[in-house]
């Protein structure tokens, strides 16, 4: 289960208008590649040393293909693309790679994932 709890935001469009509380999802920890290892571990044969080292070299494998600007499709979970934020030229042969000002990980949900993604249930905490 998700937990909320309500968050007070102003319309940056308009300044003038009445904050609205929204919903915001609230972290419950974090789980890192080693107890990932040790969950996957016990749901088949292979030992958690074996598990981690097979995602820490997922981890590693899936860095060096988005660099090459590959799509990484992680099988029912979804794809991984690199992005990128740039500066607006006036004139196309006036952008060049200078223009880019960060890269970031675009992440599309396999539809597995958005089903999932629809049947979370969440509880909202009193503040």
């Amino acid at each position: 289960m998700v937990l909320l709890k309500p968050m007070e935001r102003k319309n940056p469009q308009d300044v003038a208008a009445p904050p609205k509380f929204y919903a915001q999802a609230i972290s419950q920890g974090i789980t890192d590649l080693e107890r990932l290892a040790y969950l996957v571990s016990n749901q088949c044969t292979v030992r958690e040393a074996d598990c981690l080292a097979v995602l820490n070299a997922l981890q590693h494998n899936v860095m060096d293909e988005l660099a090459m600007g590959r799509v990484v499709q992680l099988g029912t979970l979804g794809n991984f693309q690199i992005g990128v934020r740039s500066e607006g030229t006036d004139v196309q042969d006036d952008l060049n790679v200078a223009a880019v000002r960060s890269a970031h990980v675009n992440f599309r949900p396999g539809p597995r994932f958005r089903t999932f993604l629809k049947t979370v249930r969440y509880r909202m905490t009193g503040s």
